[in-house]
């Protein structure tokens, strides 16, 4: 069982660390495209999609796609990884429960 548990952590994190890279990779595609165009926006726009439709894409419609590829990658990178590190987490805990019940 605690070899079992020590491989579900152990997977987990190296899921974890590989959609990081993944995401890392595509924002990072995205920000370029809005950097090159010199596009401006706040964090509290890009974390919001009814900001991001009603306040960035109107002024900058040529980057809409690029806009919208950003602040989707960045939303659903910070969703993953908050799910992922609670799984790991609760596994860890478990782990360490078992450890000191064995």
């Amino acid at each position: 069982m605690r070899l079992l548990l020590i491989t579900i952590v152990c997977a987990l994190f190296i899921a974890m660390l590989g959609v990081n890279l993944y995401f890392r990779a595509k924002v990072l595609r995205a920000y370029r495209v809005l950097v090159q165009n010199e596009v401006d926006f706040t964090p509290a726009q890009i974390f919001s999609k009814a900001r991001v439709e009603d306040e960035i894409i109107p002024v900058y419609p040529a980057q809409a796609d690029a806009i919208r590829n950003f602040s989707n990658y960045l939303q659903l990178s910070i969703k993953m990884t908050t799910v992922l590190m609670a799984l790991i987490t609760a596994f860890g805990a478990i782990l360490m429960w078992y450890r000191h019940e064995a």
